[in-house]
């Protein structure tokens, strides 16, 4: 099926690894121009020359999303270099690992400010353009914790529900300008935050073992941790015009770990 993203711009935050990678891949093999950034020089140029030629056109920069005045220089510079902009990607963040005694005052400033200004400083920077399109389209990623909260992860539970109730928002709000915004909330998926919690856990287990060993203790009812390409196929195809009658949804990509209903 064609998706009807050939020829069209998109911007994806966080693109250097996993989630934001295999989606900035999977749009160009799509055919879309894909304009990404990090915070990591070193690890961006990594993923543009594991991207170079994948199909459409790539720009990268680096940016930290929390920098208003950076996430507006870099849009503006990757509308300027594909002439518009048809959707934003809204993927840049890490989980805090930390029970309520362990969280600091400012573990939850940073954690809001985190996710808060990842979801409003592209928004804001890229809302002008998206309007401009005729199949505009936003994609908050974000976490089934954002409705099955998870105590060892309170602050960024917490940010998570706050961010859905965002998306929902915003969804209503932006319809009439003719920009869709939906969620993609992810459970355990298999990306560098994980093989490092494996390597410093110290674990006797091999990396397929204790990947299984903690699907099984988080109640994953497919028995493994999810793959980035596996997400990147729901949020491409949330941003395809194909998707235009669907808004204010959250998609779970989950193996079957949500347990909230609706």
């Amino acid at each position: 099926m064609d998706l009807g993203l050939s020829g069209r711009a998109y911007l994806v935050t966080g693109g250097s690894s996993g989630v934001g990678l295999a989606t900035v891949r999977a749009l160009l093999a799509e055919g879309a121009d894909v304009a990404t950034c990090g915070r990591d020089a070193e690890r961006l140029a990594e993923a543009a020359s594991q991207l170079a030629g994948e199909g459409g056109r790539l720009y990268t920069q680096v940016c930290d999303v929390r920098d208003e005045a950076a996430v507006q220089q870099f849009t503006q510079r990757a509308a300027e270099e594909f002439g518009g902009l048809d959707g934003l990607v809204n993927n840049a963040g890490s989980s805090r690992m930390k029970p309520f005694a362990e969280a600091t005052p400012e573990d939850w400033r940073d954690e809001l400010d985190l996710k808060f200004s990842g979801v409003l400083n592209p928004l804001n920077a890229a809302l002008p353009l998206l309007r401009r399109s005729d199949a505009a389209a936003v994609v908050n990623i974000n976490a089934v914790l954002a409705k099955q909260p998870e105590t060892r992860l309170i602050t960024t539970s917490a940010a998570r529900a706050g961010i859905l109730n965002l998306s929902k928002s915003l969804s209503r709000e932006l319809a009439s300008d003719g920009v869709r915004v939906n969620s993609v909330c992810l459970g355990l998926i298999d990306t560098g935050q994980w093989t490092r919690r494996y390597a410093d856990s110290g674990s006797p287990l091999s990396y397929d073992e204790w990947q299984a060993e903690l699907a099984a203790d988080r109640g994953v009812a497919l028995g493994r941790l999810g793959r980035a390409e596996e997400v990147a196929y729901a949020v491409v195809s949330l941003l395809s015009p194909r998707a235009s009658y669907t808004t204010g949804t959250s998609l779970d990509v989950c193996g079957g770990v949500g347990r909230s209903v609706g």
